[in-house]
């Protein structure tokens, strides 16, 4: 059996991605203590880089069910765990290159980081058809 405590670590920064964005939201919007009644909307009224942070906070959230899936896929079927760390690893830092460039409003480069973050997670779920 495979030590899955690697795995953890992974889906475990993949879960808190999502909320340092989130922070670097608030922080660049000017968040209060008095807007913490109604965050989304303080949130969804924001313009600039909190707007782009909030976003990235937003995309990551969507895309983390695939890479969770994905991991826990593969470490059932168990995909070579050299192979898993290595994807897993991949797809955290292209998903942080991605909220740098989103941050930094490089919307070609953001493209590019989010496509082969997503690239990840589908060629773990490809390996694990290969083995059924």
């Amino acid at each position: 059996m495979q030590s899955i405590s690697g795995i953890v670590y992974l889906i475990l920064v993949a879960c808190l991605l999502p909320y340092a964005f989130s922070m670097i939201a608030k922080v660049a919007g000017g968040f209060t203590f008095k807007d913490n009644q109604n965050p989304r909307q303080f949130l969804s009224q924001t313009q600039g880089i909190a707007a782009r942070a909030n976003a990235v906070q937003q995309n990551s959230f969507e895309n983390l069910p695939l890479f969770i899936a994905a991991i826990l896929m593969a470490e059932y079927m168990v995909i070579d765990q050299h192979v898993v760390m290595i994807l897993g690893i991949a797809y955290i830092v292209l998903r942080v290159l991605y909220g740098i460039c989103y941050l930094a409003n490089w919307s070609s480069l953001r493209s590019v980081m989010w496509f082969l973050s997503l690239c990840c997670p589908i060629y773990l779920l490809i390996l694990v058809i290969r083995l059924t």
